[in-house]
This record gives C-alpha cells, sequence and structure tokens, in this order.
C-alpha cells in the first residue's frame, strides 16, 4: 500500500487538467468536448481498452493486471457542470458564460485520470479495473442510464465504488459510513385549483394562495408529528407561483419541493400522505388538488464489505486518525446510487477544505485534494485486486 508522498508527482499534471476541465463545464449529456479530453489523455496512458459514447458520452476503459485473473472492479467518476454563473474568481474561472463547475466533477475526473495514469503504467493487480466517466450526474440521470445500458454485465464489473469532495472536510480526510451514507431523492408538483376574483372581494372567492399556505404548513407535520424522529425524512416546499398582479385572486396555485429520505419504505409514505393531506386541507375550503409525483436517485447504500474495503485503501493512504468510517448520512441525493443497487460496493467522501459549499457561485475544487484522491483509487484497487 502506498502513502500519499507516491502520487505527489502526479499533483503537477492533474492540476492542469483539472483547470482545463473547470475553464471548459459542459452539461448534463452534452459532454462533447469533456469526453473528448478524457479519451485523448487514456489512450496517451497506453490505455487501449476505451469504450466511448456509453449514455452518449459516458466513458469506459479497462486496465487489464499483471497479478493474473481476478474479477473486475469499477471506479466512476462524474464530469458534468451546472447552470450556474461562476463568482470564483479564479484564474481558471469558466470561460462559457452561464455554466461552471460548481459541484467538483472536473476534481473527480482529474483523480480518476490521474489513477488511471498510475495504475495503466504499474499494473500491480490481478484482474482488472474499469474506469467508469459517467456524465449527467446533476439531475438527469445518468448514472442509472449507464447501468440501463448494461455497463455491468459488458464489463463483467463485480464491484463499484464512488468518491465526492466535501468543503468543510480537512484537505486529507475522509469519510464513510456502512448503510446508507446519502438520501433518495424524489420531487412533486401541486396545483391547487380554486376560484379566482378580486383580492378586495376574497369572500366570493376560493383563494388558492390560502390554501396552498394550508398546505405547506399541514405537510410540515408529516414529518413532525407522523414519522419515526430517528428516520430522516425531509419535506421541502421550493416553489409558488400564483397571481402576477396586486389585485387578482388568481384561479390556481403552483407549488412544487422535494423529499428526501434515508429509509426507502418513507418514500411510499410520502407519496401517499402528500397526496392525502393536500387533498384533505383543499376539500376544506373548497378546492381541489392534482399532485405528479416523481421518483429520482434512491438511497445511496454502502455495502459493508465495499466499506470495508474502502475503509483499509483511505487508512493506509492517510492514516486511521484522518478516516471518520461513521460520519453522519447526508441528505443530498447521487446517483451512484443506481450503480450501487446493480453491484455491491462503497461511496467515499474526500475532504476539499475551507471552501465554499457545493453548487455555490463561488465554489471551486481545492487541487491539493488530488494526490489524496488519486492515491484512494490506487489503493482501492491494490487492496480489492490484491496481486
Amino acid at each position: 500500500m502506498h502513502s500519499v508522498e507516491t502520487f505527489r508527482n502526479l499533483h503537477g499534471e492533474a492540476t492542469e487538467w483539472r483547470r482545463y476541465l473547470h475553464q471548459h463545464p459542459e452539461l448534463d449529456y452534452r459532454l462533447h468536448n469533456t469526453a473528448r479530453f478524457v479519451t485523448e489523455k487514456l489512450a496517451s496512458f497506453g490505455i487501449n481498452h476505451i469504450e466511448t459514447g456509453i449514455a452518449e458520452t459516458g466513458i469506459v476503459a479497462t486496465i487489464q493486471g499483471e497479478g493474473g485473473d481476478g474479477p473486475t472492479i469499477g471506479l466512476r467518476a462524474d464530469m458534468d457542470a451546472l447552470p450556474i454563473v461562476e463568482a470564483s474568481n479564479k484564474p481558471w474561472s469558466s470561460t462559457t458564460p452561464g455554466n461552471m463547475h460548481a459541484c467538483g466533477h472536473d476534481g473527480h475526473t482529474a483523480m480518476l485520470l490521474g489513477a488511471a495514469k498510475h495504475l495503466a503504467s504499474t499494473r500491480n493487480f490481478k484482474g482488472s479495473v474499469a474506469l467508469i466517466f459517467q456524465p449527467a450526474e446533476e439531475g438527469a440521470l445518468g448514472g442509472q442510464r449507464m447501468v440501463q445500458e448494461g455497463i455491468m454485465e459488458r464489463f463483467g464489473i463485480a464491484q463499484v465504488f464512488g468518491m465526492h469532495n466535501a468543503p468543510g472536510m480537512e484537505i486529507g480526510k475522509f469519510g464513510i459510513c456502512d448503510g446508507p451514507i446519502m438520501a433518495a431523492l424524489d420531487e412533486f408538483d401541486i396545483i391547487v385549483k380554486g376560484r379566482g376574483g378580486h383580492a378586495a372581494a376574497p369572500h366570493r372567492t376560493v383563494d388558492p394562495v390560502v390554501i396552498a399556505a394550508q398546505i405547506i404548513l399541514g405537510l410540515q407535520t408529516l414529518v413532525s408529528r407522523n414519522t419515526d424522529p430517528l428516520e430522516s425524512l425531509v419535506i421541502s416546499v421550493t416553489k409558488l407561483t400564483a397571481a402576477q398582479a396586486y389585485n387578482i385572486i388568481p384561479q390556481q396555485v403552483e407549488m412544487a419541493g422535494t423529499v428526501r429520505t434515508l429509509v426507502p419504505g418513507l418514500r411510499d409514505f410520502a407519496e401517499r400522505q402528500i397526496l392525502a393531506s393536500a387533498k384533505g386541507i383543499a376539500t376544506g375550503f373548497g378546492a381541489d388538488i392534482e399532485l405528479k409525483y416523481r421518483r429520482h436517485d434512491p438511497v445511496t447504500f454502502n455495502h459493508t464489505e465495499g466499506t470495508n474495503l474502502a475503509i483499509t485503501a483511505a487508512r493506509n493512504l492517510v492514516g486511521p486518525e484522518s478516516v471518520n468510517d461513521k460520519i453522519k448520512p447526508r441528505m443530498g441525493s447521487e446517483d451512484f446510487a443506481y450503480m450501487l443497487e446493480a453491484r455491491p460496493g462503497a461511496f467515499i467522501f474526500l475532504g476539499n477544505g475551507p471552501t465554499a459549499g457545493l453548487h455555490h457561485p463561488a465554489y471551486d475544487f481545492n487541487d491539493d485534494a488530488l494526490p489524496y484522491g488519486i492515491g484512494y483509487w490506487v489503493n482501492l484497487v491494490e487492496t480489492v485486486l490484491a496481486a
């Protein structure tokens, strides 16, 4: 196993890759320049088996070890950016107006490229490694689509692993836990249908604004009074659209929001009870509602064996004191969850230092984290596929 010092020689080159990607962000599946850049780098490392065009712009490249026959493990990095105007003021800021790498996927891609370069030159493992470069993590279900297009079967992947940077966690630190580590994500839209009229005569209307306000408050009791406080559930109403004038009570109000939970069964509960609560409140006021409920990412669930392998790899890189193996699960979501539903494995967090938070206009991936991410991937491969 290696300490992080083994990978300092890749720091400068990986920083150049990362900053190039940061300057040229692309969204969802439209990662044509990013995919071309990644493919060219992989080929330059002497990796011969590179398949492109998976889920439109996704890539899977395989490296065969020299330690004999063995299983294949998958290492995943996401590549897409976000539609945010950058405010980091860094020299390598986005050159594409309105788009930026606000979640560190540029860093994730650079770290996996760095690991690919090292592994292709050493091949000190048995079996093989599948390097998964995924498009469309940010809400467009690229992870699900890669699974649906058969990457696990096509490349014979037995276990799969993911990693994400964590602002606020010190550089050189890792965080992981067994079981649920990130929440499921669902979204809902509610249309409250009342009877509009003049704002000066509310008694002649069925005011959907007032009803919507009651529904928002009612939904909070589903969390505070209808679920076990030890089972995480978050229901947040984030959009509200009503009339566009001061003196109009509208015919209807449109609401939207998100549901997050670490307990899969609570997704059924939330969908059922949001409908019942909203409809009951609306009916009491003489109105009606329409609900659309969509399920997105499932719970990101770390399997015990994969978690233990990840902990071992990280501890061998930075020491036991720098690996928190019992972090609290996070209520954000990750479409890597689909890969962990398809194959056992684990997802780990890597410290990004005291930077702005994810999805913030001032965020920037911390290049000091690059050797740690590269080293983690290499140690993980040599742990799981010990020659």
